[in-house]
């Protein structure tokens, strides 16, 4: 086995972001993009369908699931595609992604996806999704308008699938990974949280993934789950995984394509495959975050670990405005969510980038 090119890159974090807490610009300037005090711009929507989901992985929820949101609170089809066109058409957005919570537990999804497909109809639609039940809505989700997906897989391992996720699953996941696959959402990429109990296993993932060409990413995990027990002890770092897949394969670094991608990528036994790692803790992205989110209630998140949200769905539901001046007044909503974001990690004050503010929802509650 040849030595394995860590590649540790340079650290990307608030310290690069334009501008600092002390120095921030007083007023937006005129411009439609959801442009922030700090100089990024968001492009890419993480929409959040769902509270929802059909496992229980530890990292992310509490063995009992989420607090229910009623139905009524829920976006619909309708106002998602409304807010998908508002975004794409006149805020710059150029990626849509569907997330929960589990998607895949809304029986009205292939209608989100098909009303948002009309509204934005160039736009990239992708999905994230743990696959249960993708092989039996697959075909129905591509011909509504999905263009791929992120599949949450952390093990191969049936029974340490099935400790992380408190269910036994594995076989229907992988059932929906091969669907996808079939279906052509290529590139099918597969979402990793690196933890302590399946590092042991994450060669194994790897081998699989590249068995099956599938795009394999290993992220940190972050202090998002709803339990609220997350401790900088117990993280995996890119460092200590680097060298466990380094005693099976071969990996040359290749670094991002773009700045704002959060994987740096590594080719595999010299390609063509390549595997990422997200390390959104030990190697911070948050200076060139390009995300906004909506949670399932449409409410704007800048941060996800800001706890400020703007409702949206207030402005789409008011009967005292007219098509066009609900659309107006969702757009400068908007673009003052975005103005507001915080320089990283939920806070305007330059900090260690392992330092996070809690949080009054977790991730499952808001989307990823």
């Amino acid at each position: 086995m040849t030595a394995v090119s860590l590649g540790i890159p340079q650290v990307r974090g608030p310290a690069h972001v334009p501008g600092r807490a002390t120095h921030l610009p007083d007023e937006r300037p005129g411009t439609e993009a959801l442009v922030d005090r700090y100089g990024r711009v968001a492009r890419d929507l993480r929409i959040s369908i769902t509270e929802k989901c059909t496992l229980r992985c530890t990292y992310c929820m509490p063995a009992e699931g989420l607090p229910a949101i009623a139905r009524d609170d829920l976006l619909t089809p309708t106002e998602i595609a409304r807010l998908v066109r508002v975004a794409v058409g006149r805020l710059g957005i150029t990626d849509v992604r569907f997330t929960g919570g589990e998607p895949l537990v809304r029986r009205d999804l292939a209608e989100i996806l098909r009303l948002s497909r009309a509204a934005a109809p160039d736009v990239s639609i992708s999905m994230t999704t743990n696959a249960i039940g993708l092989d039996k809505r697959v075909g129905e989700l591509v011909a509504a308008g999905l263009d791929r997906v992120n599949i949450s897989l952390d093990s191969v391992d049936r029974d340490d699938f099935a400790r992380l996720t408190r269910r036994d699953r594995l076989p229907d996941v992988l059932a929906g990974v091969r669907a996808a696959l079939a279906a052509g959402l290529a590139p099918v990429k597969l979402n990793a949280v690196l933890m302590p109990e399946t590092l042991a296993g994450a060669a194994d993932l790897l081998a699989w993934a590249v068995e099956h060409g599938c795009h394999l990413r290993f992220i940190e995990q972050m202090p998002l789950d709803a339990d609220g027990r997350w401790t900088r002890d117990d993280l995996v770092s890119a460092e200590d995984l680097l060298a466990v897949l380094g005693e099976r394969f071969d990996l040359l670094e290749v670094g991002r394509d773009d700045p704002s991608a959060p994987a740096e990528e590594w080719l595999v036994d010299g390609g063509p495959q390549t595997v990422g790692i997200i390390a959104s803790v030990t190697r911070s992205f948050c200076g060139d975050c390009d995300r906004t989110r909506l949670t399932a209630e449409g409410t704007v998140r800048s941060c996800l670990f800001g706890d400020d949200e703007t409702d949206l769905r207030a402005i789409l539901r008011s009967a005292d405005l007219t098509e066009d001046e609900r659309d107006d007044a969702v757009a400068r909503a908007w673009q003052g969510a975005m103005w507001a974001k915080p320089l990283a990690h939920g806070s305007d004050t330059p900090v260690a980038r392992d330092a996070f503010a809690p949080t009054a929802r977790s991730m499952g509650a808001i989307g990823g």
